[in-house]
């Protein structure tokens, strides 16, 4: 049972130190709306949304002015759409006007974001998955809540370069058809390998086909409260600073678990998991990068910032099993670079660049995230960056993601402003030498051996 009195504990982590519940996210199946008609398909989607998230928001308010915990977003995630559209969407078109009906409903109940605009291709894609993937930039710029992901490896599978090659192209249409935001259709867009069926964050949310019929996953983030608590034991062990970051981390748990909680209760949906990631935002005091300063590094990017990740996302993961009998998602440090102003200071200082954020993703808990990359940035480019990627997912057998932008008529040296929560970033530079010989070749690449444990 958790107290009230575990709450109030935490005022001052609240007002002072940033610690927020990122997201309260309500996952819907869609699977009982199926139908050929497309009509009849955009009215099931959009009664079934309405109907079992019509409180949502009510509630997360609710929640807040009963324990005086901010909750940043209310969101929704619906079963992989590529899934419910197949049998009814013959052309992109078709998807794009499930995208649509999606984005109507989410306008209709209040919320933030509706992910699950997505497509499953790990080993092949099915007609109707490439119609999804090829309707991605169109339904992106033509809707505003509406966020998209496709899961294009595992470590079971591999990596189907058939869909990498595919997204590519899809990064850099979305971010043609956005220019005139600073291509910021693409930031509702990330790929994934061995994506979860239950993370509640953006713009990665979708509701597994394993889920039940409606579910409450819960995102705590409190990157400020764990480096204050750092700042208090500067100079000690290893053991001092890994015990502080496991004490903090059980702490902010406690508070996503009794948010989760309530919500469940009002709703009368079923409680999920809690997804406690360092989250990052725009907001001076609420970054990883200044962990990782505060844990001895000058910049994040300097020798001993990958070692400092990785045991600065293990703690936080340690501590936060310890506080919920259900955490799950993604869970661990974000690094992001438009969403946190110590990535973005060290970036503008030299000290950071595309490959050593690479290197740090091989420990944290997802991807390249948040990264603006000139707009003249080849889609076969693209595409072997993000096969990079898919790649250290599938052999370490974890999360990984790319979400990525190419600003069209940006260059190394300029800014892009994407506002709120996705803050600013300089453009960041490419590898200039080709890869398009390597993502034109046909097929997949098989699983690692490794993944072999039956």
């Amino acid at each position: 049972m958790i107290s009230q009195y575990e709450v109030l504990e935490t005022n001052e982590m609240i007002e002072k130190e940033n610690l927020d519940v990122r997201t309260i996210t309500l996952g819907i199946s869609l699977l009982d709306c199926i139908d050929s008609d497309l009509n009849k398909l955009k009215k099931n989607i959009y009664d079934k949304i309405t109907t079992t998230a019509e409180k949502l928001v009510e509630t997360g308010l609710y929640i807040e002015k009963k324990y005086g915990i901010p909750i940043v977003n209310k969101r929704v995630s619906v079963t992989p759409i590529a899934l419910i559209g197949g049998s009814a969407c013959k052309t992109s078109d078709d998807f794009v006007e499930l995208a649509k009906t999606l984005d109507e409903a989410a306008h209709k109940v209040g919320v933030n974001f509706i992910g699950g605009y997505s497509a499953l291709v790990s080993k092949g894609m099915t007609s109707a998955d490439e119609l999804l993937i090829r309707s991605i930039p169109k339904a992106l710029a033509s809707t505003e809540l509406v966020c998209s992901s496709v899961n294009v490896g595992s470590t079971k599978t591999g990596i189907d370069m058939d869909a990498v090659r595919l997204v590519g192209e899809m990064v850099k249409e979305t971010a043609e058809l956005t220019k005139e935001n600073d291509s910021l259709g693409c930031a509702k867009f990330v790929v994934f390998c061995n994506a979860p069926d239950d993370n509640p964050f953006m713009a990665g949310a979708f509701h597994g086909v394993t889920e039940a019929d409606a579910i409450i996953n819960v995102g705590v983030s409190g990157p400020g409260v764990v480096k204050t608590a750092l700042e208090k034991v500067r100079g000690e062990s290893f053991e001092v600073l890994c015990e502080t970051i496991k004490k903090t981390a059980f702490k902010v748990t406690r508070v996503g678990q009794l948010v989760a909680k309530e919500a469940s209760e009002k709703l009368n949906v079923p409680f999920g998991i809690i997804d406690l990631s360092l989250a990052p935002t725009p907001a001076i005091g609420d970054s990883v990068a200044d962990i990782l300063c505060e844990i001895g590094l000058e910049y994040a990017g300097a020798p001993g910032t990958t070692a400092a990740l990785a045991l600065l996302n293990d703690q936080v993961k340690e501590g936060g099993v310890m506080a919920s009998s259900y955490v799950g998602g993604l869970s661990g440090a974000f690094i992001p670079v438009s969403e946190d102003q110590g990535m973005i200071n060290a970036v503008t200082a030299g000290a950071l660049t595309l490959e050593k954020l690479e290197a740090m993703t091989c420990v944290c808990s997802v991807g390249l995230d948040m990264i603006a990359i000139p707009g003249d940035t080849k889609a076969t480019t693209i595409a072997g960056i993000i096969a990079d990627e898919m790649a250290i997912g599938m052999v370490n057998q974890k999360t990984t993601a790319v979400r990525i932008i190419p600003v069209i008529g940006k260059d190394v040296g300029d800014t892009v402003e994407f506002g709120g929560l996705l803050g600013y970033a300089p453009i960041m530079p490419v590898n200039k030498y080709d890869c398009s010989a390597f993502v034109n070749r046909k097929g997949r690449i098989p699983a690692p051996i490794h993944s072999f444990k039956n």
